[in-house]
């Protein structure tokens, strides 16, 4: 199958410096709005990963992010998310990135073309077949995160990606590809913007349905999350007071001694 990188083609706008800042907000939230449309035709493809981390992290398995630049970044972001918002540990949901931490804020030079400390970073975790590793790059030919998922097929460890091209290496190399095609980025080649946002809406739906499915929320709610701020402790207070239909104070009083929306929730019904 041929490979063509839609995400480097140029763009469907020109003489861009020649638009007024009007225009240049319209047109780029008109190429923003392809975004959703582009993940839903990969639901798919979205599903059948999703399915089988279920499954790894219900056996005790976790779940990794590999990826450099903007990809690296974003996976770090969405995992990171998982246990303030979910209540889980910070070793089960982990992004690593081409570089290291220091590539978090500032680039590393030629880092994400190693081929081989890609999985010199995921051994460094004691990666194991009970894991799921996604790969994650919008051009789907990043030599780090191609050749750590290869790895990982050797070593019986399932593989999934999240990229923005169609039948890209990256594809190949995964058991269980995501390609998203949002098509050419408003500043040619510019990847952090479309590509970018389609990985973050397929972040999202990946952590999500899967911290749901095991178990993280009751109702609508997050019910695990951490208290770690008064913004959430108010949050939690109010969950309580809706779910037990009880005033603010007698809510409040329950947060702080059982420190966890669904302790609180469980010892007051067991009590009453």
């Amino acid at each position: 199958m041929s490979f063509i990188k839609t995400t480097e083609q140029d763009s469907n706008y020109n003489h861009l410096e020649q638009m007024n800042i009007s225009e240049l907000l319209s047109n780029i939230n008109n190429e923003d709005k392809n975004v959703p449309i582009a993940v839903e035709k990969a639901l798919p493809q979205i599903e059948p990963l999703v399915s089988v981390i279920v499954q790894k992290l219900k056996g005790g398995g976790r779940l990794f992010y590999m990826g450099a630049g903007t990809s690296g970044r974003l996976g770090i972001l969405d995992a990171s998310e998982c246990p303030p918002t979910f209540g889980v540990s910070h070793n089960l949901v982990i992004g690593i990135i081409a570089g290291g931490d220091t590539a978090i804020r500032k680039a590393v030079e030629f880092a994400e073309d190693s081929t081989t400390q890609g999985w010199d970073d995921l051994k460094s975790y004691q990666i194991s077949s009970q894991d799921v590793v996604i790969g994650i790059a919008a051009s789907g030919t990043t030599p780090y995160v191609i050749s750590a998922l290869e790895a990982c097929n050797e070593n019986n460890i399932i593989t999934g990606c999240i990229t923005c091209n169609k039948n890209s290496p990256l594809s190949q190399a995964a058991k269980y590809p995501i390609e998203v095609i949002v098509g050419p980025e408003f500043v040619t080649g510019s990847s952090r913007m479309k590509a970018g946002t389609a990985q973050k809406l397929v972040l999202n739906m990946i952590t999500t349905t899967t911290m749901i499915q095991l178990g993280h929320i009751k109702g609508n709610k997050m019910v695990d999350m951490q208290l770690s701020n008064n913004k959430l402790v108010d949050r939690g207070t109010k969950m309580i007071m809706t779910e037990l239909n009880i005033s603010e104070e007698e809510a409040k009083n329950l947060l702080q001694t059982h420190k966890n929306v669904r302790s609180a929730i469980k010892n007051y019904n067991n009590g009453n």
